[in-house]
């Protein structure tokens, strides 16, 4: 069979699954009827989905960096977690926690937070279902398990982990977040909860209740994709109780661009230039507020 094409609708189909609005069967179907057969779609579904075997940009053995898993205490039991730090630090560096997507902690987010190491930060990404036995190797069950997820604790368990960075050794106090998708929605909500956060950015992340606003200490940086419909239907709401408030915020929409831009695994939704800006940008708006 010739590679198929990927259509927009496609994308969304997935996108609707990814976010639990449509079973595993009904997205299969749907698929089928917007490729043309059954077959065509079982194709198409991995190249929408994540690949782990592209996962890695840093290998995990990366001689400028040490990396270990760590647990720490959580804010209602035990918080699992990825710890990666730059060797030979000049100095207490910033801290980063990186927030997994709805998928748990994966070999891409991993990847992820070894990317914000190596450039001058300890970066931590927690497993938010630490409490529910950890991420599991099948994504379908680790998508099933963010259901589960009761909002408040895991916005405290956000918190229990700025507070641990923060007194980590090697770390000069101030922390920083960044998240994708599920993780952008927690970004958006542990800022109105957090006034120890320094900055938060916010990749294609649901937007927190805009009485929660004024709350807002940390300086935030919101990346969106052009055709994301769901999640940017919340931004304009957003931006206007963030400057009601007077807060310090960037928003960004990168315009042809779909959910999950960023997630290089995702061949489908992956956007290499606006990924590369978007990155630019990130990294940049972290150090200014952390260092």
């Amino acid at each position: 069979m010739d590679k198929p094409e990927i259509t927009q609708a496609m994308i969304n189909a997935y996108d609707e699954y990814t976010h639990l609005t449509l079973d595993r069967r009904n997205f299969m179907d749907k698929l089928a009827k917007l490729a043309g057969s059954a077959s065509a779609a079982a194709v198409i579904a991995p190249m929408l989905a994540a690949n782990k075997a592209s996962a890695e940009m840093i290998s995990a053995t990366d001689d400028r960096l040490t990396a270990k898993d760590v647990t720490y205490p959580g804010s209602g039991g035990e918080m699992k977690g990825y710890l990666v730090e730059p060797k030979n630090a000049a100095g207490k560096l910033g801290a980063v926690i990186v927030i997994h997507e709805n998928r748990g902690l994966n070999p891409h987010i991993k990847d992820v937070a070894r990317r914000v190491a190596l450039e001058g930060f300890v970066a931590l990404a927690p497993d938010f279902l630490s409490l529910q036995g950890g991420t599991p190797a099948d994504e379908d069950k680790a998508r099933d398990m963010f259901s589960q997820l009761d909002p408040n604790a895991t916005v405290a368990n956000a918190e229990a982990t700025v507070a641990y960075l923060s007194k980590l050794d090697g770390t000069n106090g101030k922390v920083g977040v960044v998240g994708f998708c599920w993780g952008g929605g927690v970004v958006n909500r542990l800022a109105t909860k957090s006034p120890e956060l320094k900055a938060g950015v916010a990749y294609y992340g649901m937007q927190p209740a805009a009485a929660d606003v004024p709350n807002i200490k940390a300086a935030l940086m919101l990346h969106y994709a052009g055709l994301d419909d769901r999640t940017n239907a919340g931004i304009d709401a957003y931006k206007k109780a963030l400057e009601a408030s007077g807060k310090d915020f960037q928003i960004f929409v990168y315009e042809g661009a779909n959910h999950a831009f960023n997630n290089d695994t995702s061949a489908a939704r992956y956007d290499k230039k606006a990924a590369d800006l978007a990155w630019g940008r990130t990294i940049e708006f972290l150090k200014k507020n952390l260092s």
